[in-house]
This record gives C-alpha cells, structure tokens and sequence, in this order.
C-alpha cells in the first residue's frame, strides 16, 4: 500500500470511476484508468483505501490527511 498512489487516485478520480475501477479489477479486467501497484492485489488495495477515503471525506466533511488516517487505522486494527 503506497500513501502517494492512493493520494493520487483521490485527487484525480471520482467516486464512480472507482468503484468501476474496483469492479474491473476483481473481475481480472483492466480499469478504464491506469491504477499503480506492483499486482492485481496492491492495485485493488489502493482502489479501495481511494473510495474509503472519499466517502469518508463526504460523510464526515473531513479533509484528506484526516480520512487516510482513519483508513490506517481501521488497517491496523484489522492486522492486529
């Protein structure tokens, strides 16, 4: 998981185009759009940690940095 890829997608993709993008990928298509990542799995990682942070940028009228955090922490937690 790459924080500056992730920032990227936000930055230049809508939500919509995301969950396209999710969409592809799990069904081993390519995303209309190119998504950095070193596999299938690292793109898909980046895909969703993009679409959390936006729509916890909506819900909660949070700035980025506040939403990647909670997206981090939520990580963390799982791995634990």
């Amino acid at each position: 998981m790459k924080m500056p890829v992730i920032k990227r997608l936000v930055e230049t993709q809508t939500l919509e185009s995301l969950v396209a993008a999710e969409e592809a990928l799990l069904e081993e298509q390519t995303p209309a759009f190119e998504v950095e990542g070193e596999d299938e799995g690292e793109q898909l990682t980046h895909v969703f940690a993009a679409i959390f942070i936006l729509n916890h940028m909506q819900d909660h009228g949070t700035d980025f940095k506040t939403a990647l955090r909670e997206y981090t922490a939520k990580v963390r937690v799982s791995i634990s």
